[in-house]
């Protein structure tokens, strides 16, 4: 993965670019044999409209949401997408212009208000988007399309139809939730968000919504709050996208990225600000880990653990071993925000250009914390960390805090290992050793990545004018023991500019990235972002969840 690839033809513009959806599914050219026990479908969230009535969309999140579907059937396979009839899709289309504020770009007045009427607009405050564009994943028996806000949408699997907008408030007493949650065995589902409570406290909730009920209610009505764990700083909470989770604790980074709520409260409203001109960094807290127990739910007070600065995104996997807890993070070095990078007008420059900006950036690295456990009558100053196959170090520091020093897994210059994946059903929340990555190429996918996380060796797919997305690991039926941990395949949506067909799903092996099989259409598939892999027979999900 250290090669350095260059794309002078600038064909991944054409990721960014607007699509129309479709009005039936398309059949797809199937070059090499799909295996005959895979079946079912891929689904897949992203942004698919750029610009609304002749105005530019700003940031890559800011895109109106297209669900994406994959079916695979008999050695056979079709493509269908449609938009997300979201209230922030709706009304734009309706009036043509942009009505529902999104991550970085501003919704104005209607123009044709007059003055005072425009002047009531801001004053009421701005409407929080329900422009879910980041992910899809189960709550019971259902479909929910997702981003970061307290909406998410359900979606009907088959027809790719939008069914209803769910208001996360009205069952929990969150601000919004991670696009990230974590899924246990019998469906639980755990996930973390921002909670404003009263006099302006703040703090982070954990939550768990039950698996599908025999009674057949709503899983969401009896979703609770499980463990409260509190913020460094009262009025400015750290920007959260994922978090960690073990058989018996939860693991929370609390980053340098902030949210300032007065911005957020009262400058949007009047001024025009996007959730992007919320965003500061604290250049003194470094970064925090917080740990807190499942059963019984408790924040563990009395463990302080930091380290040095960094952004985080994903979490690769989290793990006990031996009285530590192991967590290995995709990270991007220092306080710097990565979003500041993901303007679409960034991503559409010439290659040259987009060099020069990814090198001010922040840099990525593949890093493994270790946290021990029993940080109590130990001597100060030394390392804490006894894992053999680890060089991360812990010291506890007179102040009581444990200062954590990380291993680095994979670093290379501009060089991400991002989107990560993992055997999730079988090796979530346990010791592992494969994990997939899309490879960001100063910012541009280029490549997908296995990263054996113990010997720290890589294998790379890559092919000329491709530009690939998250990697999604399917096992492969009855592949349950340790040593066949990678046994499955990679299924990946890769657009090539300029084909005859310029878009397919790859099949990769996952032992070794070798190709087994594409489904090459004929359209354009724009960047998506995460997804999932719905089995044929369980219509169950084995997406990341990490």
């Amino acid at each position: 993965m250290t090669s350095q690839i260059n794309h002078p033809a600038a064909g991944y513009r054409k990721i960014f670019d607007s699509v129309e959806e479709l009005n039936e599914a398309i059949p797809a050219e199937v070059i090499g044999t799909i295996p005959s026990w895979l079946g079912g479908s891929v689904l897949r969230m992203g942004p698919g409209l750029f610009e609304v009535g002749g105005e530019p969309l700003n940031h890559l999140f800011d895109g109106q949401a297209l669900i994406h579907k994959f079916d695979l059937k008999d050695g056979g396979v079709t493509y269908h997408r449609r938009f997300l009839r979201s209230d922030a899709y709706v009304r734009a289309m309706t009036e043509n212009r942009v009505v529902i504020t999104e991550f970085g770009t501003a919704a104005f007045p209607d123009p044709c208000k007059n003055v005072f009427s425009r002047f009531f607009t801001y004053f009421k405050g701005i409407e929080v988007t329900d422009n879910c564009s980041v992910n899809i994943y189960t709550i019971g028996e259902d479909f929910y399309a997702v981003t970061e806000s307290n909406y998410i949408t359900k979606v009907d699997p088959d027809s790719l139809e939008t069914l209803k907008k769910v208001d996360l408030c009205k069952y929990l007493s969150v601000n919004g939730v991670t696009a990230h949650p974590h899924t246990d065995t019998d469906g639980t589902v755990y996930n973390i968000g921002n909670c404003f409570g009263k006099n302006m406290s703040l703090a982070y909730n954990i939550v768990k919504i039950p698996p599908a009920q025999k009674d057949k209610s709503e899983p969401l009505e009896k979703s609770k709050v499980l463990v409260q764990l509190p913020s460094s700083e009262r009025l400015k909470p750290s920007y959260i996208h994922s978090f960690g989770m073990t058989d018996n604790y939860f693991v929370f980074v609390e980053q340098p990225v902030k949210i300032n709520l007065f911005k957020f409260l009262s400058a949007w409203a009047f001024t025009g600000a996007t959730y992007m001109d919320c965003f500061e960094s604290n250049y003194s807290m470094g970064t925090w880990f917080h740990l807190a127990t499942k059963d019984p739910p408790d924040y563990l007070n009395s463990h302080r653990f930091r380290t040095s600065a960094f952004n985080i995104f994903h979490h690769i996997n989290t793990y006990e071993d031996q009285g530590f807890i192991v967590v290995d993070l995709c990270t991007w070095k220092g306080h710097e925000f990565v979003y500041n990078y993901l303007y679409l007008a960034n991503l559409r420059q010439e290659w040259e250009e987009v060099k020069k900006a990814a090198v001010n950036a922040p840099q990525p690295e593949v890093r493994r914390y270790v946290l021990p456990l029993d940080v109590h009558r130990v001597e100060q100053g030394k390392n804490l960390v006894s894992l053999s196959y680890t060089t991360a170090t812990a010291v506890l520091h007179p102040d009581g805090t444990v200062w954590l020093e990380p291993e680095v897994l994979f670093s290379g210059p501009r060089l991400a290992f991002e989107f990560p994946q993992i055997n999730y059903s079988q090796r979530s929340g346990k010791k592992y050793s494969f994990a997939y990555g899309l490879g960001l190429n100063h910012f541009i996918p280029d490549r997908i990545v296995k990263l054996n996380v113990q010997s720290k060796e890589t294998l790379t797919w890559q092919e000329d004018e491709c530009y690939p997305s998250e990697p999604m690991f399917v096992a492969k039926p009855g592949a349950t023991e340790e040593e066949e941990e990678d046994e499955g395949v990679l299924l990946s949506v890769v657009v090539k500019p300029g084909a005859q067909r310029p878009a397919f799903l790859l099949i990769l092996d996952a032992v070794d990235l070798k190709e087994i099989a594409r489904a090459e259409v004929d359209a354009i598939v724009p960047v998506t972002l995460h997804g999932m892999y719905r089995h044929p027979r369980t219509e169950q999900n084995n997406q990341d969840t990490s």
